[in-house]
């Protein structure tokens, strides 16, 4: 496959407002203002704004950077560390303050008071701050008071977009209901609100927007469904289920498992490299091919091995397991040292792994490639595999392989309907027993 850059996206350089409170130098009744917005303080804020000479206030552009403390650190550069070499005002509103930080009384204060709901100086307006912020109160309040519930940030953002975590669920639910597009497109790289909801690991939302309409299988600029959004997005152990739920869903929903993003990643690839057994289980049982080879030629299998050393805790053998049982291509027998030397803290997966050969050669290299803790953890197993150097497969062990490559693809599908002692199965699934032989 040829090249292809990445799109360079230019933002527009920001101007320099003048007609902005700058918050490091208030005073009077504007500091009182300021304070009370950013406690919650419904009383002082009425005090203020009864006064005709201070009702300004409530749509007053408010600049919480403080120039002064930029100078000192321009010329400083052990202090300036990741400081901007150039000043930028930091604008905000106080529907944006109230908003953002749950004040609803305060919030609905202001906007009984006039205040702007879409004024947006900083790029966001007070709805995004409110979505991100995970304000549901707050956000049905602006949507009352007429806020656009597709208003556009500077970053090219959709309330709904911002809506990344399962606090933000009800945030979304005021927004559909407000008639925010369901398929709303983000300006950098063109994701959906599914996209967002399956990259962040959120079933909630991602059945919302289903319901209401969203479109399964829409590709963003990567090319990418929703469905690779979720399996290509990084799992530590304790998302594992919340992505698998919302793989399911997808899949319910008539998501491709074949869908291949512009580096022909399918969504098995994906999930092999993310070591997510139970979202491979899924793939697999709707249809996904084991053996696609995305365009550096590899194929899932290749994926999952890569990160075993250091997703021992997601079970890979599971995913090895299945994956062999589905028909997946092996390892070249003269890599598998090079295999254990870096899946060696995983003896299950080594396991699993070996016993889809009938014949191993094994040589001084396998031995010098398990370190000599992970030998004395593990002592047991690697004494069985390194006994294989001075004797044979066993008669059984070479029995499951003959059956097994009599079935071929088909091992998973037929071994369970030939109503075996469970023992039996399990040895012909290759489920682990601690050695080989």
């Amino acid at each position: 496959m040829a090249y292809v850059a990445p799109r360079v996206k230019w933002r527009k350089a920001k101007t320099y407002r003048s007609d902005v409170i700058a918050t490091a130098k208030a005073a009077g009744c504007v500091l009182r203002f300021w304070n009370s917005l950013l406690v919650g303080d419904e009383l002082t804020l009425l005090s203020v704004l009864v006064d005709d000479e201070c009702g300004y206030l409530v749509n007053a552009v408010y600049d919480t950077s403080n120039i002064e403390e930029w100078k000192n650190f321009r010329y400083n550069y052990r202090g300036l560390r990741l400081w901007s070499l150039t000043y930028e005002q930091e604008l905000t509103t106080p529907l944006h303050i109230t908003a953002g930080r749950g004040f609803a009384d305060c919030l609905r204060l202001l906007l009984q008071r006039g205040a702007d709901v879409d004024l947006a100086p900083g790029g966001t307006s007070a709805l995004h701050e409110s979505c991100d912020s995970c304000q549901a109160e707050c956000t049905e309040l602006l949507l009352l008071h007429g806020a656009n519930a597709n208003a556009v940030s500077e970053e090219g953002l959709m309330p709904l977009h911002v809506c990344t975590s399962p606090e933000s669920l009800e945030c979304a639910k005021f927004l559909l209901q407000y008639g925010a597009a369901v398929d709303g497109r983000t300006a950098d790289e063109s994701d959906t609100p599914l996209h967002v909801a399956a990259r962040r690991g959120l079933p909630e939302h991602a059945e919302l927007y289903l319901r209401y309409g969203a479109a399964v299988d829409r590709l963003n600029d990567e090319g990418c469904t929703a469905l690779n959004a979720a399996c290509a997005h990084p799992q530590e152990l304790p998302d594992l289920q919340r992505y698998f739920r919302v793989c399911g869903r997808l899949l319910e929903a008539g998501a491709r498992v074949h869908a291949a993003d512009q580096d022909r990643h399918s969504p098995l690839h994906m999930a092999c490299k993310n070591a997510n057994a139970d979202v491979v289980d899924l793939l697999l049982a709707n249809g996904a091919c084991v053996n696609d080879m995305d365009y550096g030629g590899e194929a899932p299998m290749h994926n999952i091995l890569k990160v075993v050393c250091y997703k021992a805790a997601h079970q890979p053998e599971r995913i090895v397991r299945a994956l062999l049982n589905h028909g997946s291509i092996r390892v070249w027998p003269g890599a598998l040292p090079t295999v254990l030397k870096h899946c060696s803290g995983s003896p299950r997966t080594i396991e699993v792994l070996l016993n889809a050969y009938t014949h191993l050669k094994v040589t001084d290299s396998w031995v010098e490639a398990v370190s000599a803790e992970t030998f004395k953890e593990h002592k047991e197993f690697y004494e069985s595999v390194f006994s294989l150097a001075m004797a044979p497969r066993s008669l059984q062990h070479l029995a499951r392989c003959r059956l097994r490559g009599l079935l071929g693809n088909r091992v998973h599908s037929v071994v369970p309907k030939l109503q075996l002692p469970t023992s039996i199965e399990n040895y012909l699934l290759l489920e682990c027993r601690g050695y080989v032989h």
